[in-house]
């Protein structure tokens, strides 16, 4: 029975058979909520939804389960809420636009056909993950059917076939001589990772398409990523262009506490972007978790646990998945309020104490490992991006500090790059990547090229220009040596012509990372054939006002299109000819 309610917050008395985390239905009208403490025989209940109108005495009601998602087909190109209720199919039962309160709607659609194709036969010995069939989820994504966690014994039927998600495809005969029933569907406590046979290291790059990332801060495949930014410094964007065009398999959104209008591009978005990998719409292979900020604050805190259970189970499939969380700073206050309200002792700028290790919880659930089942061959990936937005963009407050503590990639947004229109504004000198030796290595190996040259030479020239910049302050450009403007023209190049990127821009939205090497090589050929030219004699003037068009045509080369990559490639020929002819005109010493 409820004794107390504030807000989110409700205390319910006579409980003594729940346990912490147990979902209840709280109130006339059954809410859902979740136990968060226990005193005695007093319940502190985290509600998942608008509390407004219930009062002291009404029932409280534990289901003796704690929060769960349901997993299965029917999950892709969906939008769901923190606390997986599919927000279409919730719409068009309470004919509104709005969480109307108490109302419970099927996670999955229970009519739905589905065709199950057979991978195993009846006297086959099953484990845990194994893959009994699969089912064409979508155009581009395979649903692999997987024995549940703690089952394993002999097939005694399967069947191929039409079937709903909750009829019976397979049948097993048991250690204990029982008999399992499986269907389609498994559930999964959210706050609990799933099991996976060992984590490996993640060596493999995650492509993304967007230049200052893939060159100066990648990410890997099972990899960790931070963005800290203040507002408007291009959070939001940069998630979108890593979910299009970064070359994983599936991608979970989830909007934690962001606006809706934010929300509603991706809705808008996503469907009529087209997946260069496959032909097919980027949805087909999307799941969107929306909570936004208008949405109870307390379903924001399940939101990210809901996606990180769902990238997980796709991981188990073989699969690559990348999770976008968007921002764990309003996940983080979510946390704070129902700490406030729980009167715990606050920590840093009123976090709670524990803000470190659930956000260390969650990091750690991402990761490449080798998955449960007799397939040993298969291995799958959760790679976890998450945008931070520290008040005012500082990032020595607790939640940005705690999670650099954890993650291993900082994409740094600067507010003055933003301000000059330089996006992605990720500032180059203070980001880092600790995958960065690892995946240059791998590069190098796979693509046969000097990739960790370029990038150590682009880099060493970006932070000269650092250097340099004071002294240009102070007493102007004219006072550097030739080689020293050079090298701030070459800079200028690195930064406007290759890490200045459009994403409203059909052809540099994506660069693949082919086209990345040749306008890398191009930048830094141009850089040594000018100094060389410099040690034959030639004057910088000339040098400069020599290679006018050359150098506009090598900063055009972002809009050429991938299929003339050629053009660009041969821009290396070209910059050979025209310090020669330099040198051949007489503009020298």
């Amino acid at each position: 029975m409820i004794t107390k309610v504030s807000g989110p917050l409700v205390e319910a008395s006579g409980m003594e058979d729940a346990n912490i985390r147990d979902v209840c239905r709280v109130g006339e009208i059954g809410l859902i909520g979740e136990i968060i403490q226990m005193n005695g025989d007093v319940a502190s209940i985290q509600v998942y939804e608008e509390t407004g109108g219930i009062g002291p005495g009404e029932p409280v009601k534990s289901t003796g389960e704690p929060l769960s998602v349901e997993l299965g087909p029917g999950l892709m190109s969906q939008m769901f809420d923190g606390i997986q209720r599919p927000l279409a199919t919730f719409m068009e039962k309470t004919a509104s636009d709005y969480l109307e309160r108490g109302v419970q709607v099927p996670v999955l659609d229970s009519e739905k056909m589905w065709t199950f194709q057979a991978r195993k036969a009846v006297g086959d010995y099953v484990k845990a993950g194994d893959i009994v069939g699969v089912v064409d989820e979508t155009k581009t994504v395979e649903h692999r059917i997987m024995v549940p966690y703690g089952y394993e014994g002999t097939l005694t039927q399967i069947t191929t076939g039409d079937f709903t998600v909750h009829d019976v495809v397979y049948e097993m005969e048991l250690a204990n001589g029982e008999t399992f029933q499986g269907t389609m569907v498994q559930k999964w406590p959210v706050r609990d990772g799933r099991p996976y046979r060992k984590k490996v290291a993640p060596n493999e790059p995650l492509i993304t398409g967007q230049r200052v990332i893939d060159t100066f801060f990648p990410v890997s495949q099972g990899g960790a990523a931070a963005i800290p930014g203040p507002f408007g410094a291009g959070k939001t964007v940069i998630q979108h262009q890593v979910a299009k065009y970064s070359n994983v398999d599936i991608v979970v959104y989830v909007g934690c506490g962001e606006r809706g209008n934010e929300m509603t591009e991706v809705l808008d978005e996503f469907p009529k972007l087209i997946d260069p990998n496959t032909g097919e719409s980027l949805m087909e292979r999307t799941i969107l978790i929306a909570n936004t900020s208008n949405m109870p604050v307390a379903a924001r805190e399940a939101s990210i646990y809901t996606g990180i259970t769902i990238a997980e189970y796709y991981r188990d499939m073989g699969y690559s998945v990348a999770i976008m969380a968007d921002s764990t700073s309003r996940w983080a206050e979510a946390l704070r309020e129902m700490s406030g309200r729980l009167e715990e002792m606050p920590g840093d700028e009123g976090y709670p104490a524990y803000l470190g290790s659930r956000l260390a919880e969650y990091y750690e659930r991402s990761g490449k490992v080798q998955t449960l089942g007799q397939d040993e061959d298969r291995y799958g990936s959760v790679t976890a991006i998450s945008a931070v937005s520290p008040p005012g963009g500082d990032t020595s407050e607790p939640v940005t500090q705690n999670t650099l503590r954890v993650v291993k990639v900082f994409w740094g947004l600067d507010a003055s790059l933003s301000r000059r229109r330089h996006f992605p504004a990720i500032n180059w000198l203070e980001s880092y990547s600790l995958y960065e030796s690892e995946l240059n290595r791998y590069i190098d190996q796979k693509y046969e090229v000097e990739w960790s040259k370029h990038v150590n030479a682009a880099m060493s020239i970006l932070q000269t220009e650092s250097e340099l910049e004071e002294i240009v302050r102070l007493v102007g450009i004219e006072s550097l040596s030739d080689r020293d403007r050079i090298t701030m023209n070459t800079a200028r190049m690195l930064r406007e012509d290759y890490l200045q990127q459009n994403a409203y821009d059909d052809v540099d939205t994506y660069t693949s990372f082919k086209k990345q090497t040749a306008m890398l090589t191009n930048i830094l050929y141009f850089h040594e054939k000018a100094n060389e030219a410099l040690d034959y004699g030639a004057y910088l003037d000339d040098i400069m006002e020599g290679t006018v068009q050359l150098r506009d045509r090598i900063a055009r080369s972002k809009f050429i299109e991938e299929e003339r990559l050629g053009e660009i490639e041969a821009l290396k020929r070209e910059i050979d000819l025209t310090i020669r002819q330099i040198l051949q005109s007489g503009g020298g010493r």
